[in-house]
């Protein structure tokens, strides 16, 4: 795979760390002359190119015509979201992928402008803390479907709804499928007679939206939902 990156700044320079290592090619345009000699010399010789990636001339050198993938992950959502549409919609590249630096920005980035998959960091960040912090200890191990379906995992807990049940007799999320026991060393495949113990951690895939139903399945029960106690019948001395 060749992919052309816009930016060799850290989000740049880690993401062609990873290509490089995983055997494809890469291309990264940069406007600093400093950057491009330091990662020529961090990666090898030929992988950069100065220049901007909005001058359709810098991205004809890069040889965008052969790209299947270009990424633009400069700190400039102007300069990211020009070099998207020129990369779709003049040289017709088939994957294009836009970091987003400003949320007041994101609404901009859309395949109508070019954009496959746009990469919002203070959204993303402020919607991980938000769900880490209302799904306990359900932790998400990676998002697909650009956000719409979860691959996560879940402690089985001592009091947990799901203890001691056989899996056909769970009410799990419509959307939601359990892929995986792991049980002390062993893994586990899932099938309707097993029985889910504590301390057993389950991987599932599940639809975002419906995380917080698999989580108070598997997890905890919110003590906050349940009745208060009965007042005491004892007298203050």
């Amino acid at each position: 795979m060749y992919t052309i990156i816009v930016g060799g700044g850290k989000i740049g320079r880690f993401l062609a760390s990873i290509l490089l290592s995983g055997g494809h090619q890469v291309k990264v345009i940069e406007t600093n002359l400093e950057i491009v000699q330091k990662l020529e010399v961090e990666f090898k010789p030929g992988c950069c190119l100065y220049g901007s990636g909005t001058d359709p001339n810098v991205l004809e050198s890069a040889g965008i015509r052969r790209a299947d993938v270009l990424a633009a992950v400069t700190g400039a959502d102007e300069t990211n979201l020009v070099a998207a549409s020129l990369a779709r919609f003049e040289f017709g590249v088939p994957r294009v992928i836009a970091r987003v630096n400003n949320p007041k920005n994101a609404w901009l980035f859309t395949p109508e402008m070019g954009v496959d998959v746009s990469v919002n960091q203070a959204d993303l960040i402020g919607h991980l803390i938000a769900e880490e912090m209302s799904l306990g200890d359900m932790m998400t191990l990676v998002k697909l479907r650009k956000g719409e379906v979860a691959l996560v995992e879940e402690k089985i807990s001592p009091r947990a709804l799901a203890a001691g049940k056989m899996v056909r007799d769970l009410p799990l999320p419509g959307n939601c499928t359990l892929a995986a026991v792991i049980r002390k060393d062993a893994v586990l495949a899932v099938r309707g007679e097993t029985v889910l113990q504590p301390g057993d951690e389950i991987l599932a895939v599940v639809a975002s939206n419906q995380q917080a139903a698999l989580a108070a399945l598997l997890g905890p029960p919110n003590d906050a939902n349940l009745p208060p106690p009965p007042p005491s019948n004892r007298k203050r001395k």
